[in-house]
């Protein structure tokens, strides 16, 4: 079974490539998903060259000129780039028969929002207050994400796993959020949809009344902010019908179109560039990564949340990432079978896993999980992160691959 384990530059700069590779190639993993162009975090590293490691958004290569001569927008370069440490990657991980691939984040870019606060998405309120969130739909993001990801692509890598490549979620990505209003589900999500005028001219070309939509959002969430009940349940198009009107439904599904056609144009790109695209979508990871205890909504199912149609996708892009961020094996099987009947049986599934906190405990759980996406038609496992997981729970992996 196919498997790799995700990795930031950081990690061999701290404790050298050698060591890491050799590390990932006793873990009984195929490979490295690097992470060759990132967003902010800081993250406690357990056995890094520091303890807390503050990661900038970014490249960790130099840009090629070619791609991104002309554009608005190009990617901020990480410290050290210049010395190419993909490149020195790329050669070792070929010394050692191991594949690589490139972990690319898109569309969440801190930097680039308050550089160019029009590109990031606007709320019902004409408010842009998600510097991180660039809009799919604004025409300079979409040739920078198009431009970024043959430039991942051109390093030299087996396939370019695609992060943040859709429509983000209300009040994710920016630093010491405060919100002291009792917002249900259903008020964030109409709180985080953008209508920019991008995304409300898109709409329209699709036949949806985007002001009714606009208007019926902002009553909804002013009303909620004024001290309105909020709704409660889960986000769903039929209780969002019920909630906010066909109209909202109606604009929050002609996001799809933006997002699928978008990818399609990324995924030409990589293809074009000689690797392939693995379309990560966050549904998993906005369900269950706080505690592991994702709620009832399968994430196939939720993904038209964010902009993702896993049907439309099924027909363009060859591989996906499954965030299978649950305790229970019993519920990542569910997740893989859900994602493999959306986008169907001759697309590479991959399953992502955290070997430790907060979703696993002993080996044997983990072993469990690895076992149930495989049954469930997982293809390959990859493990999330090595950098942020103790070497006592890396060790997991060796016996959970079996």
């Amino acid at each position: 079974m196919d498997s790799s384990l995700y990795v930031f530059v950081e990690d061999l700069r701290g404790e050298g490539v050698d060591e890491v590779l050799d590390r990932v190639a006793g873990y009984g993993a195929q490979g490295v998903t690097i992470a060759a162009a990132y967003h902010r975090a800081r993250d406690v590293t357990p056995h890094g060259a520091s303890r807390v490691t503050l990661r900038r958004d970014g490249v960790h290569f130099p840009p090629p000129d070619d791609l991104f001569a002309g554009l608005r927008l190009a990617p901020p370069v990480q410290e050290g780039a210049d010395e190419e440490p993909l490149a020195d990657l790329r050669r070792a991980c070929a010394e050692r028969g191991l594949k690589m691939h490139a972990w690319t984040v898109f569309l969440h870019n801190t930097t680039l929002g308050l550089a160019f606060p029009d590109i990031t998405v606007q709320n019902c309120f004409g408010d842009r207050g998600s510097p991180a969130d660039l809009c799919p739909a604004h025409p300079d993001v979409r040739a920078y994400a198009v431009a970024l990801g043959r430039a991942a692509a051109r390093q030299g890598v087996d396939s370019v796993v695609a992060e943040a490549l859709h429509f983000g979620t209300f009040g994710h990505g920016y630093h010491h959020e405060r919100c002291f209003v009792a917002l249900g589900p259903m008020d964030a999500f109409l709180f985080g949809l953008c209508f920019c005028d991008h995304c409300m001219r898109r709409a329209t070309d699709l036949g949806v009344n985007a002001e009714v939509a606009r208007e019926e959002c902002a009553r909804i969430v002013g009303g909620v902010l004024d001290g309105d009940p909020p709704a409660q349940g889960e986000v769903t198009r039929a209780a969002l019908t019920a909630y906010a009107g066909p109209e909202v439904v109606a604009y929050a599904r002609a996001r799809s179109e933006t997002v699928t056609s978008l990818v399609a144009e990324v995924s030409e790109a990589v293809t074009s560039e000689g690797a392939r695209l693995t379309f990560l979508d966050a549904t998993g990871a906005c369900k269950g990564y706080a505690d592991g205890l994702p709620s009832a909504g399968l994430a196939a199912h939720d993904s038209w949340q964010l902009g993702v149609d896993l049907v439309a996708l099924g027909d363009i892009v060859p591989s996906f990432a499954v965030l299978a961020y649950a305790r229970d094996a019993a519920r990542v099987a569910d997740d893989i079978a859900a994602y493999q009947r959306s986008v169907g049986k001759d697309r590479e599934l991959r399953a992502v896993l955290r070997p430790g906190p907060p979703d696993t405990d002993s080996e044997d759980r983990l072993a469990a999980k690895v076992r149930a996406a495989k049954a469930a038609g997982a293809e390959a496992v990859d493990f999330y992160a090595y950098g942020l997981a103790s070497f006592d729970v890396l060790g997991r992996i060796p016996g959970a691959l079996g």
